[in-house]
């Protein structure tokens, strides 16, 4: 039988060492700022222990770290001043199977989808899919993770440019007022929200399905600060899609007509 040498052994002590200091070090928890985050500007928008800057009602709760929604009630809405014109929102989220959330940043229907695209409906047309900018702009691809596992979802707004981020993936990026993207515009419009409009709080929908957060960091953008702007194509829609898209329009705008109606 081959003995190590005592010089062997020690080597082999100093990489075990090593390896207990290094390789197995703990990440940092996505409730703080990395010292990268911290000269961004950004600022925790929930310090992982409670929902202390949050108006609820009871039905969602921190669990280890997470907010997770636990019953019906209502949104999570952010008590703070509303979010600046330009602005990078940052935030971790994942959801049950079949499930559905927003996370809703300007005024109207401007949300940032959270889905299961493969259980859920709304996964069937890319404009309404996870990180679309919900019924007006389809991201690129579907970069979402498997049901139960983390993504990271990331939000720009500088000027009249929106940008939706999923996993390290630019997936939307376009300038509502650049023609090409009239037609997306004006159906958001015709749902009821106009990308104009500023001054929005932040708020995590509440759709009934169980969903989990955290990691929300928020910065304001300097004036003087670039965007990337390297181009992003919009995902193909298919002719079903479209058509039950159009189905869908026409209930909202019947709803709202009916509604006016009674409010005369």
């Amino acid at each position: 039988m081959n003995l190590l040498q005592p010089s062997a052994i020690l080597t082999c002590l100093c990489l075990f060492q090593f390896c207990t200091w290094g390789c197995a070090a703990e990440p940092g928890s996505p409730n703080q700022l990395t010292k990268q985050e911290q000269e961004q500007g950004f600022e925790l928008l929930f310090n992982g222990k409670d929902l202390k800057n949050w108006d609820q009602s009871g039905n969602w709760e921190v669990q280890e770290g997470v907010i997770a929604r636990t019953g019906k009630g209502g949104s999570l809405t952010l008590k703070q001043q509303p979010l600046p014109d330009d602005f990078e929102l940052k935030f971790e989220w994942k959801v049950g199977e079949g499930s559905n959330s927003g996370v809703y940043y300007r005024p109207g229907q401007y949300e940032y989808q959270i889905l299961d695209n493969e259980k859920h409906a709304d996964g069937k047309n890319p404009r309404t899919s996870a990180a679309s900018l919900y019924f007006c702009m389809p991201p690129s691809q579907d970069a979402t993770r498997p049901v139960g596992e983390w993504n990271q979802g990331r939000i720009v707004c500088k000027g009249t440019v929106i940008q939706h981020w999923l996993n390290g993936k630019k997936v939307i990026d376009f300038d509502y007022t650049d023609p090409r993207y009239a037609w997306h515009v004006e159906l958001l419009a015709n749902r009821g929200a106009q990308l104009t409009d500023r001054g929005g709080v932040l708020y995590l929908q509440d759709h009934g399905d169980p969903v989990w957060y955290r990691g929300i960091k928020l910065r304001t953008i300097p004036g003087d600060e670039s965007l990337d702007r390297s181009p992003v194509k919009p995902a193909t829609i298919s002719d079903e899609a479209l058509a039950a898209e159009q189905r869908k329009l026409q209930r909202i705008m019947e709803n709202r007509s009916r509604q006016q109606q009674k409010q005369k």
